[in-house]
């Protein structure tokens, strides 16, 4: 049976170093299952891989997307499905690293068929969470759906937007879609080998923090300025994540560039604890706790998919 090894984790855990070290050792290409590095333009703030590794090893699904374009996990899985299928057709090892754990999660489990989106139904619900107290939106997610409100985060407003979406055009729970679309994967046939990485928590965030600061001090707020400068608007998705979002406050003048990267630093911790939540929910997963560029870490990880 054909396979693909897939690691995870929280971000700056050293998922993408341990990807082309193993990528190297097994002669393999690396997907990106990571929602940002899908879009031009926005290098600095999303970790894409340099230049030199991108030499070294061949990967996929980087910079093939303009900022104003939309993009759902579905089209996601669809587009990774036939990259990881050519891989495997080149005799070579399809090894998958990101942060997006529902990208990955709709690759290897599948998705279910879900309405269309109704923009006129999303602008209601953005207009009546500005009009009402915070937790609006979680409220009504958990009355519809509280499985998914359970696992969606009070204020990733996107993603309760979208549950309460299905679960109103659909007439039934989005958890329930879910339940009944599991298994339908586009890689039938394919087997997932998944590596966990789970550093300690307090040597995580020290790595998080140090991160942050670099990427300021390396040029973030100038690189939206660019990126503005290119015509791109503001209103582009990317500009919502972390890190992005504090540098064109800067750049808007709304905040320094001080309470930027200690916003960023914030909101990136509160990221990788969501990360863990979502991944530890995985199944089968190998779990490691060090980062990837450990050389014990890599030869472990080495070991243990020689074994399988």
């Amino acid at each position: 049976m054909s396979s693909l090894v897939a690691i995870v984790g929280p971000t700056a855990s050293g998922k993408s170093a341990l990807a082309l070290f193993l990528a190297e050792r097994l002669g393999g290409e690396i997907v990106s299952y990571d929602s940002l590095q899908l879009y031009r333009h926005f290098d600095m703030g999303t970790a894409k891989p340099s230049e030199e590794d991108r030499r070294r090893v061949p990967h996929h699904l980087l910079d093939v997307l303009e900022p104003a374009e939309v993009y759902s996990a579905g089209e996601y899985a669809r587009q990774a499905a036939g990259v990881i299928r050519g891989i495997l057709e080149r005799g070579r090892l399809p090894v998958l690293a990101g942060g997006t754990g529902f990208y990955l999660r709709a690759l290897l489990q599948g998705l279910f068929a879900g309405p269309q989106r109704d923009e006129q139904l999303r602008e209601r619900l953005r207009q009546r969470a500005r009009a009402r107290p915070s937790g609006y939106l979680h409220g009504l997610l958990r009355r519809l759906d509280p499985a998914s409100a359970a696992r969606i985060h009070a204020n990733d407003a996107p993603k309760l937007i979208r549950a309460i979406e299905v679960s109103l055009r659909a007439r039934r729970p989005m958890s329930a879609l879910f339940r009944e679309a599991r298994g339908q994967s586009a890689l039938g046939g394919i087997r997932a080998r998944k590596i966990g990485l789970d550093p300690p928590r307090r040597l995580l965030y020290e790595r998080i923090n140090h991160r942050a600061a670099r990427m300021f001090e390396a040029g973030l707020v100038e690189e939206v300025r660019g990126i503005l400068a290119s015509g791109i608007a503001p209103q582009a998705k990317p500009f919502e994540s972390v890190g992005y979002k504090e540098a064109l406050a800067v750049v808007q003048q709304r905040i320094t560039p001080a309470e930027a990267i200690e916003a960023t630093q914030l909101r990136t911790r509160h990221y990788a604890k969501r990360q863990m939540t979502w991944f530890r929910r995985e199944r089968d997963v190998h779990w490691l706790h060090a980062f990837g560029d450990d050389p014990a870490v890599r030869q472990a990880a080495l070991d243990w998919l020689e074994e399988q």
